[in-house]
């Protein structure tokens, strides 16, 4: 039997409960997520300086550390190389050991930061991110 709508004591119906529509994450302008842009910082230091100068990308703390340790990463690196390369023999080999060293810590960078991690490399780290978030 239904409620008569006029008594004032009978209970108001029950709205149902509808969840509202999911919808996906709206890509940014340029269609890079933050994680894949950090990762990107690593491929040469141009991205690095791109994202840096760039207006959607230069607002996100996230791509601006890895930009920034990008760029600290691959001047200290081609200065230790440049330095080494001016000792013959034992220097060159320390030159080539060290480059195996950069390569392993390169990789690792660019894994991290396609991850979303804040993974800072000693020294260089703590200054990309005093850097990042200035």
């Amino acid at each position: 039997m239904d409620p008569n709508p006029n008594d004032p004591t009978a209970a108001p119906p029950q709205a149902e409960y509808i969840p509202s529509p999911q919808y996906p994450p709206q890509p940014t302008a340029s269609g890079l997520s933050d994680n894949m842009a950090g990762a990107l910082a690593y491929i040469t230091f141009i991205p690095a300086i791109v994202f840096l100068i760039l207006e959607p990308y230069n607002k996100s703390a996230f791509i601006r550390f890895h930009s920034i340790q990008c760029l600290a990463f691959s001047v200290i690196a081609f200065a230790i190389h440049a330095a080494l390369m001016f000792i013959p023999i034992i220097g060159w080999a320390i030159s080539l050991l060290l480059s195996l060293v950069f390569l392993i810590f390169w990789i690792l960078c660019i894994l991290k930061a396609s991850k979303g991690e804040w993974y800072k490399l000693p020294v260089i780290g703590d200054f990309a991110m005093q850097q990042a978030k200035a």
